[in-house]
């Protein structure tokens, strides 16, 4: 047995963007600010170079700064984005973080579409590779592969992981594997899911509009879980706009966009080839931030 695996990562896990400085560079003082409001927002948790925090574009050292950086300024558990569709190179960046951060998230092998045991075996090398907790991340929009219930069921026998993020969008899915897999915390990896995913037994989601919402997503949880599902069903479909509305160009541009105008990161800079929002996003955004 390589560790005791029982970090709580809480209910409202927030996938941090990357602030840039005018001309490109990481804002790692930013960073730290941005990490501060978010804990100060609502957020139990935050992800580091994920998704939302531009990971394509990070370099492995821009990255490792980054998780150091973070870790640094906030109280709270901090996950680091480590994996990519390269087992070999997901294991070394896994090893390199791991004295960094809390918890590692590891994405679906993007672009080269591997088999249910393709997947099994890469998730399954990275974890035993590390000393750290892992959660999954399946997210078939942009990897191109479904990582199944019956393949996480597989992958939760092994100690250090330890959740899954589940974005396929399917609750079916998400119900099959809390069944199959129920040692595993089950995290929305869709904000507008949040909710029914947590009516099935979920544990909280790793959210994009926590940068925005955070505080009210966790007022909404907390009221279903005193029983009043009534009252929470409501909050939720109040939130609805968000949820959706951060989305209505590819992520992370719009969050990133709203934390700009709500003058939490300076620069509103982007990595190639993700662009800034068009006007006739932005007014949409701004319209959204009055919510």
């Amino acid at each position: 047995m390589k560790g005791v695996f029982s970090m709580d990562f809480g209910k409202i896990i927030t996938a941090m963007v990357t602030p840039f400085t005018e001309d490109g560079r990481v804002d790692y003082e930013g960073a730290a600010s941005l990490a501060k409001y978010l804990v100060e927002n609502g957020s139990d948790s935050l992800v580091v170079a994920g998704t939302t925090g531009e990971s394509p574009t990070l370099t492995s050292e821009e990255k490792l700064e980054l998780f150091k950086t973070v870790k640094e300024a906030v109280d709270v558990p901090v996950i680091g984005g480590t994996s990519g569709n390269d087992t070999r190179s997901s294991v070394e960046m896994s090893k390199k973080a791991a004295p960094f951060v809390d918890g590692l998230l590891l994405v679906v092998p993007y672009y080269n579409r591997p088999t249910q045991e393709g997947l099994y075996q890469h998730f399954k090398t990275i974890a035993e590779a590390v000393d750290k907790p892992c959660i999954l991340y399946n997210v078939p929009s942009r990897t191109g592969r479904n990582l199944e219930a019956a393949t996480v069921a597989r992958l939760s026998e092994i100690e250090n992981i330890v959740a899954v993020k589940e974005a396929g969008g399917d609750l079916s899915q998400a119900a099959k594997i809390k069944t199959s897999a129920p040692r595993l915390r089950l995290y929305s990896g869709d904000d507008a899911m949040l909710l029914p995913m947590y009516a099935i037994g979920g544990d909280g989601v790793i959210s994009v509009c926590s940068h925005v919402i955070g505080t009210k997503m966790k007022k909404m949880l907390d009221v279903f879980e005193s029983g009043d599902v009534v009252r929470a069903a409501r909050m939720h479909r109040e939130l609805l706009p968000v949820f959706e509305g951060l989305f209505v160009t590819t992520n992370p541009i719009p969050v990133k966009y709203a934390m700009y105008r709500r003058g939490i990161i300076k620069n509103l800079v982007y990595r190639l080839p993700l662009t800034p929002p068009s006007d006739k996003e932005k007014e949409f955004i701004d319209r959204l931030l009055e919510i």
